[in-house]
Formats: structure tokens, C-alpha cells, sequence
């Protein structure tokens, strides 16, 4: 399995974490928007082994545009659910064509 598919997995799945009402809220208040930071350096590794392996990089594209923007109420929560789909359906996909 390619490296931007685990990256994918793990991306997606700590997304879909961050997507679940109050406590993906909680989390990145708690830690004082530093799960944010995460998240974005997070995606911009991904997307460096993405391109570097020929995967799709639209999901850690999205992520990184999530890791911006997610300090909006609700925007934020929304933001991160349809990044995690879509980086989990880009893994799935890149899992299933290998």
C-alpha cells in the first residue's frame, strides 16, 4: 500500500474525529486551535507523497483549505466532514486500484 494511502487513512479518519459535533469543537479549543496546525501540516505531507506517487490530491488539498477555515463556527464542522469522506473514499479508491 502506497504511503499517501495510509496518509489518507490516517487524515481522514482524524478529519472525521474533528467533524463530530461538540467534541471535535472541544478538542481544538482544548488544545487551543493547535489540532488545526496539526491537521494542516498534516495534509501538506500527504499531498507532497500524493503527488510524488501519481495518487489524487484533491482531498489534501480540501484538508489543508479545512485547516484554514475551520476556526469558523460550524463552517469548521462541516468542513472537516466532507474532507474526511472524501480523503477516505480517495484511500479506498487508491487502496482498491492497487
Amino acid at each position: 500500500m502506497a504511503v499517501s494511502t495510509v496518509l489518507k487513512w490516517i487524515s481522514g479518519g482524524l478529519e472525521g474525529l474533528l467533524g463530530v459535533p461538540i467534541l471535535g469543537g472541544t478538542l481544538v479549543i482544548a488544545l487551543a486551535w493547535t489540532p488545526l496546525a496539526v491537521m494542516f501540516i498534516l495534509h501538506v505531507v500527504t499531498l507532497v507523497f500524493s503527488i510524488r506517487e501519481g495518487e489524487k490530491k484533491h482531498g489534501s488539498i480540501l484538508g489543508i483549505v479545512t485547516s484554514c477555515v475551520a476556526w469558523i463556527p460550524f463552517v469548521g464542522m462541516i468542513m472537516h466532514i466532507i474532507t474526511a469522506i472524501i480523503l477516505m473514499i480517495d484511500a479506498y479508491n487508491a487502496q482498491k486500484a492497487a
